[in-house]
């Protein structure tokens, strides 16, 4: 048998080929029974729509780019299935590129998805400041919204979670507690969210103790230096590991058991993201969870306004994160503190 046709659809149903079109595609109401009849008539045939043939009509190819810094990052999976998820329910493909956290190689991969000519862009930046110059030129040319981190002011719509508020979160929870003495584990760099995260340490660590600010430790997100940073901050006895990713964190829990240090009893750990690892670690990591699906949506609701009117400032949309407490925190053993 042959390629069903929409005329073929169009037979079977007693419609003509311009309204079985638009039924199809949803280009214009069709009355209910109408519409009924030729959905019928397409599934009973086998029929599949050309997209490519669409496209050249159109001058749309019905697919989104996804830009990520580095899929090993357990929380990118996650999010990029509720991405997947919502721009399928939108009859929007999704064609991913991984640039491994380097900015020459996220302008590669920008410039090669645009001349796939994909209807729009999502981005989550390797870098603030580096990655600007590829990503304001790109949002010159497609509609583009960054997701988890920014890029700079003015430059495309953005989606993320409050990292401020998720890292005071974590601080009240630790004042409460009964610590004092924490130390910050994050990251080198200027993506937004590592110095996000820190800033709001250094703004609000002061409440639990003046010096907490300049005990501060930086690295990468990776479980390897969530390891060596132990080794690097314990000597100054803090009771606290606030880190910048869960990786961080199952790395710093990962170290203090090998080293005999009792958590929650002598050194609390908390981490950011709520990966899945970070309820199967020993003990469950204390962490904040980002709202992922809201993530997804939200970006996917942005991407849609532009690809229909294109007009209106930029948009910038911060969601509220929510503190998880696990095992790795508590109240502090004063015995053997």
């Amino acid at each position: 048998m042959g390629d069903v046709t929409l005329r073929d659809v169009a037979r079977a149903s007693g419609c003509s080929v311009a309204t079985v079109s638009r039924v199809l595609a949803g280009t214009r109401p069709v009355g209910a029974e109408t519409a009924h009849r030729v959905r019928e008539a397409a599934a009973r045939l086998g029929y599949r729509p050309n997209h490519a043939a669409r496209a050249l009509r159109s001058r749309a190819t019905g697919t989104v780019g996804l830009v990520l810094p580095q899929i090993t990052n357990p929380f990118y999976p996650a999010l990029v299935r509720e991405l997947t998820h919502a721009l399928h329910a939108e009859g929007r493909a999704v064609l991913l590129a991984d640039c491994d956290d380097d900015p020459v190689a996220e302008a590669e991969r920008i410039d090669d998805l645009l001349s796939r000519r994909v209807d729009a862009l999502l981005v989550i930046p390797a870098d603030e400041r580096r990655s600007r110059d590829a990503v304001a030129a790109a949002a010159e040319r497609v509609p583009l919204v960054l997701l988890d981190r920014r890029c700079g002011p003015g430059i495309a719509d953005s989606v993320a979670v409050d990292n401020a508020a998720g890292t005071a979160l974590v601080l009240d929870h630790l004042a409460a507690t009964g610590r004092r003495r924490p130390c910050f584990v994050g990251a080198h760099g200027s993506a937004s969210a590592a110095a996000e995260r820190r800033a709001a340490y250094a703004a609000g660590s002061g409440a639990l103790d003046p010096r907490a600010p300049g005990r501060v430790a930086l690295g990468d997100f990776s479980v390897a230096w969530g390891r060596a940073a132990v080794d690097q901050v314990l000597p100054a006895r803090p009771d606290a590991l606030v880190c910048a990713n869960d990786l961080i964190a199952i790395g710093a829990l990962q170290r203090l058991h090998e080293l005999g240090v009792d958590v929650p009893g002598e050194v609390a750990v908390t981490g950011f993201d709520d990966i899945p690892m970070a309820e199967l670690a020993s003990p469950g990591v204390t962490t904040v969870r980002q709202p992922v699906a809201e993530l997804a949506a939200e970006a996917t609701q942005l991407l849609a306004r532009r690809l229909g009117d294109g007009a209106g400032p930029r948009r910038t949309i911060r969601l509220a994160p929510e503190l998880v407490v696990r095992g790795s925190s508590g109240a502090r053993d004063r015995g053997r503190a």
